[in-house]
């Protein structure tokens, strides 16, 4: 009883914050289903802000998320991915919310490091900037030099961060749970999915190893690779509550005009990075999933390199070949096909149409396939595709609107790189390549031979299974001529149980 009161007066407060921001404007969409919903999105219009009045709905929000600190910069950076809840317009706002904070003291930062090494910051640093280089919502970074000589970025949590945090998460798996019972229609959206993906955002962004462990993860991916530079973590200066690395010394993706003037060839670029993006989502199913230009640098040698790993995205195999099928086939235009491939994949249920979800597929593919090439868009397709979903009843699925909202980012700076070029025109022999390597009949081959090796190994576990249900002391102990009837029946049902184990 007393954490619901604590949670109807945190979420009054909130509630308050969102009206003087004019950002309860879901609710109004709710009014044909919800007349009361609508009533009080209507209601809370009056307490706007008159400066707020003319601004976008979607900038409204990203400033009342703002306004309500850390975890809900986090949330609205979670929802700019889900255009299917919020619409592409409101999602894109979100995208650009800006998760900048003013920067805690020097002091902070420096028992903060003490505490966590214990050891004076002059025994691991020879040099440490108190003036931090970025400072957000969870942490902030300072630049130092090691005792060793090594340039390095350290970067530190803020105090209480993680106390804050876990307040508001159980505010929002509160919230989620009783949307849930009230609008059943809701559950297709997953809103408690959506808080536990943000819960486990935070869990790596508040436990700086788990963001090493990605980075150095990614850095392994690309070892040897002359194109891209991932920096090396420094595990010795590395905590739950603090992580360093490397110093990344290079020019932002979008800063064209320095790029210029240092001789960088801008579709020269624009090829690497397609090349890196297709990589990390094809090759490895290991991906950054917050490639916006303040996380991309160029090196003076034209290398990429990419900081920043709290959030990274994972697609398992199967997945990855439904979704190069998919894609082969938009671009081809073969909307049969691409209907099939969702079907097969499970993301549409069998008691849809396919002929009306091939149909659908053609509106969304055709206006944007039939533009110039430069203009074609995969990461719109794929928002646009996931907009229908609530016609066919397709449950969303989390890891794709990762994967969708990255695909627009590095589309994005692709264009700033080369407005004439694609970037998935310049990745289409490494799409081709990777195809035949999964898809062909040395691949399906090689699949056959996984399947048979992995029946094989539960083989000896089955047939134990088997031997101890038909044996009458240890499966029935019934004796006389029961015991040798009851271990028959067995014998015979445990045959037909047995493909079901091994299967």
């Amino acid at each position: 009883m007393l954490s619901t009161l604590r949670h109807l007066l945190r979420l009054s407060r909130i509630g308050l914050v969102l009206a003087r921001h004019g950002a309860l404007f879901p609710l109004e969409q709710l009014r044909s289903q919800h007349p009361a919903a609508g009533f009080v999105g209507q209601a809370a219009r009056r307490l706007m802000r008159r400066d707020l009045a003319d601004m976008r709905d979607g900038i409204r929000l990203a400033t009342a998320l703002t306004a309500l600190g850390p975890s809900f910069v986090k949330l609205g950076q979670v929802l700019s991915i889900r255009a299917d809840l919020i619409g592409e317009d409101v999602a894109r706002d979100l995208a650009r919310l800006q998760d900048r904070l003013p920067p805690f003291p020097a002091a902070d930062a420096r028992r903060i490091i003490e505490a966590e090494f214990e050891q004076p910051v002059d025994s691991l640093f020879s040099r440490f900037d108190d003036v931090p280089v970025a400072a957000a919502s969870i942490a902030q970074v300072h630049f130092a030099e090691t005792t060793d000589g090594r340039e390095v970025a350290v970067k530190i949590l803020r105090p209480g961060v993680e106390e804050a945090l876990a307040t508001d998460l159980a505010l929002f798996g509160w919230i989620a749970r009783w949307l849930e019972r009230l609008l059943p229609g809701s559950r297709r959206l997953k809103p408690v999915e959506v808080v536990r993906t943000l819960a486990e955002v935070v869990a790596i962004e508040t436990d700086l190893r788990m963001e090493a462990s990605a980075g150095q993860e990614l850095r392994e991916n690309f070892a040897g690779d002359d194109g891209f530079m991932v920096p090396e973590i420094d595990w010795m200066r590395t905590s739950a509550r603090v992580m360093t690395l490397e110093r990344v010394v290079g020019v932002r993706a979008d800063d064209t005009t320095a790029l210029d003037a240092a001789g960088l060839d801008g579709r020269t670029i624009m090829a690497n990075a397609a090349r890196f993006f297709f990589l990390q989502v094809f090759r490895d199913g290991f991906f950054h999933g917050d490639m916006h230009p303040g996380n991309l640098f160029i090196l003076p040698d034209g290398r990429i390199a990419v900081i920043d790993f709290g959030i990274m995205g994972r697609l398992d195999r199967q997945t990855r070949l439904y979704l190069a099928e998919m894609l082969r086939s938009f671009l081809a235009r073969d909307y049969v096909a691409v209907a099939e491939v969702h079907f097969a994949a499970g993301f549409v249920p069998e008691n849809q149409s396919r002929p009306l979800f091939a149909q659908a597929a053609r509106s969304i593919g055709e206006p944007i396939l039939g533009k110039p090439q430069n203009e074609i868009s995969i990461g719109r397709l794929l928002a646009q595709l996931f907009q229908v979903t609530a016609t066919f009843q397709m449950e969303t699925q989390p890891q794709l609107l990762l994967l969708q909202k990255t695909m627009v980012q590095a589309e994005g700076m692709a264009r700033l790189l080369d407005p004439g070029a694609n970037m998935w025109v310049l990745a289409e022999p490494l799409v081709r390549e990777w195809m035949i390597a999964n898809l062909g009949p040395r691949a399906r081959a090689e699949s056959a031979a996984r399947e048979a090796a992995a029946f094989l190994r539960r083989l000896p576990v089955a047939l134990d299974r088997l031997e101890k249900l038909t044996d009458p002391e240890r499966a029935w102990p019934v004796k006389a001529r029961g015991g040798r009837t009851a271990a028959a029946l067995g014998g015979a049902l445990c045959v037909a149980l047995l493909w079901l184990i091994l299967g």
